[in-house]
């Protein structure tokens, strides 16, 4: 668990199910990530997949929580999803990948740089200094934004399920 002046970053439970599929079914969410909403099932997958990260990769996802309220705000972290991009690019090879998401209630109050600075922090002093990725939808401006405050440079652009941008923290 990980705490900031605003938020609470802790691990997904069962009772975060229905949150995190409001927020995935929401297709102002999933505007920068094809458009269209999750299914239960998917989003039963993603819980899976972000619990099963702590336990293999010793990293993953929080959910993202209101330190007063303890509302849910959505979810950052990092991951290792063996993407297979493009020919050109092929991978992130082992460069953990870190990414966000956040209701539209959450959206525009800072809290995706706030989490993911405190995330950043977590790994440093976890792994040490080491490249972490992020992968952008080209109009997903407000992404691109969180990710330069954060200390990433975009280095490549690439295919994966459509155009993306790819950044990096070295």
């Amino acid at each position: 668990m990980i705490n900031t002046e605003r938020l609470i970053l802790r691990p997904h439970t069962l009772a975060d199910f229905e949150d995190l599929c409001a927020m995935w079914g929401d297709p102002a969410v999933m505007k920068h990530f094809g458009g269209v909403g999750s299914t239960r099932e998917e989003c039963w997958a993603r819980l899976m997949r972000y619990v099963g990260h702590w336990q293999i990769k010793g990293f993953g996802f929080w959910v993202v929580a209101d330190k007063d309220t303890g509302a849910y705000l959505g979810e950052l972290g990092l991951m290792d999803f063996m993407r297979t991009l493009d020919a050109e690019h092929r991978s992130f090879g082992e460069a953990p990948e870190m990414g966000w998401s956040f209701t539209v209630a959450a959206h525009g109050k800072g809290y995706a740089t706030e989490a993911g600075a405190a995330a950043l922090a977590w790994a440093d002093a976890h792994f040490g200094r080491t490249r972490i990725v992020c992968m952008i939808s080209p109009s997903n401006e407000p992404s691109k934004r969180v990710a330069s405050r954060l200390g990433f440079q975009e280095y490549a652009r690439a295919v994966y399920k459509g155009d993306v941008l790819l950044y990096e923290r070295p």
